[in-house]
């Protein structure tokens, strides 16, 4: 059944705004004290609350001053582990270097052998409780990556929690499996490790229906550009869609990400002119982990010199348990803003319909006719309070599939 939701002091419907390269405010589409006729899950259509207001008789009508923007989508989180990385963090903090702390057992291990001993529910609750903080952020679509298992039994358990999480939170969770993260302590021989997985899992989570989605990081110190190479081709021929840690403390990844065509590259920390005019060329999602730079201590993905060249940029958390443990897309979003000096129109694409893309989803992240009901309204008259108070004013009405929750 129809009905209309408002009004609103203000929309940002970003119904026809690009996918790819830069963008100034003056390409926000703003309706004024506007309404969104919702059928089911899907949108309409938007326009004059007055106007619309004579075309249907059910009307939820909403109280005080709001900007109404799409929900947010957040392409890039790793949100089932066990346990803490509370130290790493201390050791970071006292100047040692990731790469370091993970050569030393701590790192991604640490968690791998906390994850490994957790049991599901363990692992559920955790995930549930994340997930529902997430949402009442505003974020409405949350990709979620396995990775902490690096062998086909917790792999699959992890993935497995998400499953079973996705009817237990409200927003949409995409399931993704990182199995390369890391080469566990079991193998010597990272390729071997690669063919174990692409031989023992990969056709396992086909089977399963887990995800269509396969993941690698692509470092000297967790899988060189040889050898990742070979996993995510075999990976794309049996029918997943693919993306790639790239190009954090190396180069290299990115490169592998538009050869293969995948949905996206993630990280880009120390991408060149050489990497950025790659990813501009290609349909290749850049995704920025403003997260991640804090929690390490080090520079941002290029976002200006991304964007600039025609790029399309996305934005998201990398909420994890060692190096990026905060988990706050819109503060995170602004930070990364304010130091590369962007547009909101530049941050509030790269949290929605940008970031959609990213995952493959072209049917959310903008409040336009037969896009998905994904809605959040913030208690400001003027969209510019969101980003000014650096994340902090949070929304304070959530629709997802066009129910208010």
């Amino acid at each position: 059944m129809s009905k209309l939701i408002g009004p609103f002091k203000e929309i940002i419907t970003l119904a026809n705004t690009s996918e790819k390269g830069p963008l100034d405010d003056a390409k926000l589409e703003i309706v004024k004290n506007g309404g969104v006729l919702v059928d089911g899950e899907k949108i309409l259509k938007t326009g004059s609350f007055e106007s619309l207001s004579k075309e249907i008789e059910q009307i939820d009508e909403v109280e005080g001053v709001h900007v109404l923007m799409p929900g947010l989508v957040d392409c890039h989180t790793h949100l089932v582990w066990g346990g803490t990385r509370a130290r790493d963090y201390t050791l970071r903090m006292s100047g040692e270097s990731y790469e370091k702390i993970l050569e030393q057992g701590g790192g991604i291990f640490d968690s791998v052998a906390k994850t490994r001993a957790a049991e599901k529910d363990e692992l559920l609750s955790g995930l549930v409780r994340r997930a529902n903080r997430h949402l009442h952020d505003g974020v409405t679509t949350i990709e979620v990556k396995s990775g902490y298992g690096l062998d086909v039994e917790n792999e699959l358990k992890i993935l497995e929690v998400v499953k079973e999480g996705k009817s237990k939170v409200e927003a949409d969770l995409i399931p993704t499996c990182l199995a390369a993260h890391v080469c566990p302590k079991e193998y010597s021989d990272k390729k071997e490790f690669l063919t174990y997985l692409e031989k023992e899992l990969l056709p396992k989570l086909m089977v399963k229906g887990l995800t269509n989605r396969i993941d690698i990081f692509v470092e000297p110190s967790a899988f060189p550009v040889e050898i990742a190479k070979d996993y995510m081709t075999a990976a794309k021929n049996l029918g997943f869609d693919l993306t790639i840690h790239a190009d954090q403390f190396h180069t290299g990844g990115s490169q592998i990400a538009v050869e293969l065509g995948a949905r996206s590259a993630d990280h880009l920390e120390a991408s060149t002119d050489k990497e950025v005019e790659l990813l501009a060329e290609s349909d290749t999602v850049a995704v920025a982990l403003p997260g991640a730079s804090i929690g390490l201590g080090m520079q941002f993905t290029p976002a200006r010199k991304l964007l600039d060249a025609g790029a399309s940029l996305a934005i998201s958390t990398d909420w994890n348990p060692g190096s990026g443990p905060m988990g706050d897309l819109l503060v995170q979003a602004a930070i990364l803003g304010i130091y590369e000096k962007l547009s909101s129109a530049e941050i509030f694409s790269g949290i929605t319909f940008r970031a959609a893309k990213a995952l493959g989803l072209n049917d959310r992240g903008r409040i336009a006719a037969g896009m998905k009901a994904d809605m959040i309204a913030f208690p400001v008259d003027d969209y510019r309070e969101i980003l000014y108070n650096q994340g902090k004013i949070k929304p304070d009405m959530i629709w997802k599939n066009g129910k208010q929750i």
